[in-house]
């Protein structure tokens, strides 16, 4: 296979494995892939996965890209809220859910990570568009509860103001009625009190 026939065969993907080439190529000898690296025509994101040196990283790739190289998982937790507007902070990194064990990549594109959640929940997003392909993000009901899932220490109002929310975005992003339907999909009953609790502190803070 030569670089043009790949750019042909890859061209349905933003991010593309040595698996997607074979299935065009069973013969393919993946030392044409460090050789095109070499050449600065293909980009290592982590072993087995790659995207053309020219791609256009913008955040909607990321998320893309972070759907991609280890799945099944969705965009979720500080990254989603962020995308949202219902935290002020810039996330370093791109943030997701994910079924199987807690991972972390630091690669030349960026950093992903994704933490484990119980193949139960794993629901509640959404498809975004990204220049005819899609990526899946958590719905800012769900990303919210993803984040307090995994972090069990958020319940009262101190903890609440420390995640300096943007209470008049969250407000108007947040479906309430939607969320404690989600929220019931958490066995624990402390949890849901815990949301409560929290859309309380939106509504009066």
């Amino acid at each position: 296979m030569r670089y043009l026939e790949l750019r042909k065969a890859a061209e349905p993907f933003t991010v593309f494995s040595l698996r997607d080439i074979r299935q065009v190529e069973p013969a393919f000898d993946r030392r044409r892939l460090n050789e095109w690296q070499e050449k600065n025509y293909i980009r290592k994101v982590i072993k087995g996965y790659y995207v053309f040196a020219d791609t256009s990283l913008d955040e909607k790739i990321l998320f893309e890209i972070a759907n991609r190289i280890y799945a099944p998982s969705y965009v979720s937790f500080e990254m989603a809220l962020a995308y949202y507007g219902l935290i002020p902070e810039s996330v370093y990194g791109v943030t997701s859910a994910a079924t199987r064990k807690t991972m972390a990549f630091k690669t030349p594109l960026g950093e992903f990570t994704y933490r484990k959640i119980h193949a139960k929940l794993y629901f509640g997003f959404e498809y975004l568009n990204v220049s005819g392909k899609h990526c899946k993000i958590a719905s800012a009901e769900k990303a919210l509860l993803d984040y307090f899932y995994l972090n069990s220490g958020i319940k009262d109002e101190q903890d609440f103001t420390a995640m300096r929310v943007n209470r008049d975005q969250a407000l108007r992003a947040i479906d309430r009625g939607k969320m404690m339907r989600y929220a019931a999909a958490y066995a624990e009953k402390s949890f849901q009190k815990r949301i409560a609790a929290f859309w309380e502190y939106l509504e009066h803070a």
